[in-house]
């Protein structure tokens, strides 16, 4: 029964959580507030459940409980009856988080509407995206800072300034008008590349894949696209995730290694994906105004339509990471760059940039900066040298968190073969 309970908690936190605690801060103004009183009911989800069965309605039992303890922290305080008086808890009712009529600013779906709502426009983008992720995908401030890439502590503290602002200017927390939507779509836009990321690409953990979250971003992606369909970003973006999502299941082996894109089985691509993912991408672009995700579609598009690895076209590739620079200028991009410049030019062209963005010190600890260096000196035989540098890139895989049991499985072994051919 313990491994039911846990698969329906973790069930109900993917389909859940943002719910719950959107609910609560609606209710309560209080952000830090409910995330905890929602965590708590997760808690005691996985001390009841087991004997007294999982609830039929799981997102209502943890809803109820979680205003029951926001209720119960309120009263506790000096100020308590006054806050639940403002926020209207002192009524212990059944708890609707459906928006009010008329009020749900015609976005058709609950966990997408809760996204527009949180990215505020009062807030940097960058701060309503990190919110968004971490109040309502459920994503870890650990997690959120490797997306952006910057300390643990560096995120805590910028989460803690967003929620600040919003309590202290008195910022609604309610679904924006119709008319207000197309304002919040980049910072909308950027959660769902970033929760897409973390489940195609896990930043941590044991497996390199999270199913659930990749799942989810392309559901609520295709919902967008359909709320807005005169956005090409939207579409680019869907598009990306689709070309991407085609190859999941060539990327790892039956051992659950990982599988580069060049070793890759092609015929365990999903044509279906790739060829509505190029559909999609194809009426974006017709629209002329190109943006990162339309690039960034493009250059997988580039990936999933060649036959072969040797059939890639490289330097159509390099040539789109350099517009993309542009529009986003960025050192992974450029790292990136690199790749695609060492495979359409050769492999000192990419390592000379390699050596740049190292030069630059601006990817500080980023394991893939040495790993991206290995691999270019192994495709030139410089076998001690690519060893060297897989060593330095395990080294920085192996601090906790910062990156998955399958990439590191991945740098020994590559450091075991060039270690073996020096």
């Amino acid at each position: 029964m313990t491994t039911e309970v846990d698969a329906a908690v973790a069930r109900a936190f993917t389909a859940e959580w943002g719910q719950v605690v959107a609910t609560l801060i609606r209710l309560t103004g209080d952000w830090d507030l409910a995330e905890e009183c929602a965590q708590d009911a997760f808690t005691l989800a996985l001390r009841r459940w087991p004997g007294d069965g999982i609830p039929n309605r799981p997102g209502a039992w943890l809803t109820t409980v979680a205003r029951n303890r926001a209720t119960d922290r309120l009263r506790r305080e000096a100020v308590g009856a006054a806050k639940l008086r403002e926020a209207g808890l002192l009524e212990v009712a059944a708890m609707s988080p459906e928006p009010e009529p008329g009020h749900d600013g015609g976005v058709p779906d609950d966990r997408l509407r809760l996204m527009f709502t949180c990215c505020h426009p009062a807030l940097a983008l960058e701060s309503q995206v990190a919110l968004t992720l971490r109040t309502l995908a459920g994503l870890t401030t650990a997690e959120i800072a490797r997306a952006f890439l910057v300390g643990e502590q560096t995120m805590s503290k910028r989460l803690t300034r967003a929620k600040q602002k919003i309590r202290h200017a008195g910022i609604p927390y309610r679904v924006p008008p119709a008319h207000l939507l197309p304002e919040r779509m980049p910072a909308v836009l950027a959660v769902l590349y970033l929760l897409f990321n973390e489940g195609y690409s896990a930043t941590a953990g044991a497996g390199l894949l999270r199913r659930d979250l990749g799942a989810e971003a392309i559901r609520l992606a295709r919902v967008l696209v359909r709320l807005m369909p005169g956005e090409p970003e939207g579409a680019g973006l869907l598009a990306l995730m689709l070309l991407h999502d085609a190859r999941r299941d060539a990327r790892l082996d039956d051992a659950g290694d990982m599988v580069t894109l060049e070793d890759q089985d092609r015929g365990r691509w999903d044509s279906a994906k790739i060829a509505e993912g190029v559909g999609l991408l194809d009426g974006a672009l017709r629209r002329g105004r190109p943006g990162p995700y339309q690039v960034q579609a493009a250059i997988a598009a580039c990936h999933a339509t060649a036959t072969d690895a040797a059939r890639t076209d490289w330097a159509q590739i390099a040539a789109l990471y350099g517009t993309l620079t542009r529009l986003v200028p960025s050192p992974v991009v450029e790292l990136n760059r690199a790749v695609a410049v060492g495979m359409a030019r050769g492999p000192p062209a990419g390592l000379a940039l390699v050596e740049a963005l190292e030069a630059s010190g601006t990817l500080p600890g980023y394991h893939l900066l040495p790993a991206t260096r290995a691999d270019l000196l192994r495709r030139l035989g410089r076998t001690a040298e690519a060893a060297a540098a897989y060593r330095e890139a395990l080294d920085l895989a192996s601090v906790p968190g910062a990156a998955t049991d399958t990439e590191r499985r991945h740098l020994s072994r590559r450091l075991a073969e060039t270690t073996a051919a020096s």
